[in-house]
């Protein structure tokens, strides 16, 4: 009676190993996720805590900050603006099939935009998809990093109606990087 046990045992423990080497073999060939890759880092510039400045309507020097940082196994960037009387977030993330980074936004007044875009010749440019205005123009929406160095960039917030043959500023923020006080 004794030896049947022990067979079955040694039968349950070579299977039982075989599944977990199988399981071992199979974390080794997981492919990366996407904040792994080269291009999940684009937008590390952007992490950290930003003093930003801009230029209202009336000519008068607007203040704000910015607040950036990853979440989630450091997947996501989630930013938390607030200035002006005006709050915002977004979470953005690399999407490895469309090779494009996505960014859903939301803020203080209802808004909801999303966008997609890509970090090339050292600018991030995001865009959201073309709405009809009611002339029948594609409006397009874009905003673009640029003059990225590690304390500092701008930003701008830009519309098109001639499908992007030419933009206009809505907005153009720029950020300094807060000291350590």
């Amino acid at each position: 009676m004794l030896q049947p046990r022990i067979a079955l045992i040694s039968c349950l423990l070579l299977l039982f190993s075989g599944f977990a080497a199988a399981g071992e073999d199979a974390a080794k060939t997981k492919p990366p996720r996407p904040c792994d890759l080269p291009e999940g880092a684009q937008f590390d510039f952007w992490v950290g805590e930003w003093d930003v400045t801009w230029t209202d309507a009336k000519g008068q020097t607007q203040k704000g900050s910015n607040r950036i940082h990853k979440i989630l196994g450091s997947c996501i960037v989630e930013e938390n603006f607030s200035g002006g009387g005006f709050e915002g977030r977004s979470w953005s993330v690399y999407n490895p099939q469309t090779k494009k980074w996505q960014q859903t936004w939301v803020d203080s007044t209802g808004g909801y935009m999303v966008f997609t875009g890509t970090f090339a010749d050292g600018k991030m440019e995001l865009r959201m998809a073309p709405v009809k205005t009611k002339d029948g123009k594609n409006l397009v929406r874009r905003m673009v990093f640029r003059n990225i160095d590690k304390n500092g960039f701008t930003w701008d917030w830009q519309s098109s109606v001639d499908d992007g043959k030419t933009w206009k500023d809505l907005w153009v923020l720029t950020y300094s990087r807060k000291t350590a006080s």
